[in-house]
This record gives C-alpha cells, sequence and structure tokens, in this order.
C-alpha cells in the first residue's frame, strides 16, 4: 500500500525571517510536520510522533508571497516506526517587477528542500491495518 499526502501553501509575509522576504527553512520542515502527520493518520488512524530527520537538504531559496508544495510518502513500515521522505518544491512565485500582484505558475516546479526521517506511532494508538 502506497500512502502519499500533499500540501500546498503560500508563504506570506509572517513567513519571512530574513532580509529579502526570504523564509526560514524551519518552515519547510514545519510543512513536513504536517505532511508525516497526514500520512500517520491515513494509515495508522494517530498523529503519531516525529522522531527525527536524518537528512535534510535545502536546495533553492523560498521567498514570501511563493506558493510551495509539500508531498511525502510511507517508504518503510516497522512494527511502530514509520520512515517517510519529503519533498518541497515552489509551484508559483510573485513578480513584482510586474505589479505588486502579478505572479507566474512556473513551468517545472522547483525543488527548494528535500528530507527524510522517521515517526513512531505506539502500537496501542495503532487503529487501522494495513
Amino acid at each position: 500500500m502506497k500512502v502519499q499526502s500533499m500540501i500546498r501553501l503560500r508563504m506570506s509575509s509572517h513567513d519571512a525571517h530574513y532580509g529579502g522576504n526570504l523564509v526560514d527553512g524551519a518552515r519547510m520542515l514545519q510543512l513536513f510536520g504536517d505532511v508525516a502527520t497526514e500520512l500517520l493518520i491515513q494509515h495508522d488512524g494517530d498523529e503519531g510522533l516525529f522522531k527525527a530527520y536524518d537528512n535534510v537538504e535545502f536546495m533553492a531559496p523560498v521567498f514570501a508571497g511563493d506558493y510551495i508544495e509539500a508531498v511525502g510518502e510511507i517508504t518503510h513500515i516497522g512494527n511502530t516506526s514509520r520512515k517517510m521522505t519529503f519533498e518541497a518544491r515552489k509551484v508559483i512565485c510573485p513578480r513584482p517587477d510586474l505589479s505588486d500582484s502579478a505572479a507566474d505558475v512556473l513551468p517545472e516546479p522547483v525543488v527548494v528542500c528535500r528530507a527524510s526521517g522517521t515517526c513512531v506511532v505506539p502500537l496501542k494508538n495503532q487503529r487501522k491495518q494495513s
């Protein structure tokens, strides 16, 4: 059974943490945490807990106004552990050079972050059978 999840949202000025409206990379990890929670609910009927990231790669900058699509997949299922991979992609970016409200859908998504990690769902909390 392939369990996948995706969320898409716009980075706001509240997400911008650095000069030039640059968004903190930790915001991508927050999105991955939300994706992981949905994956665990789909698979186990429980939110579980994020135990650890074993790899995180920041690959391109994210700015306020960018639309980010975060996807994840469970890649291995243990007794209580769930290994997952994640990818965040920029799919729309603002065009302030044209006008305050101009934006472009990118012809190809730009991968901005990749990660992998492990979540845990205690046996007593697992409500679904795969």
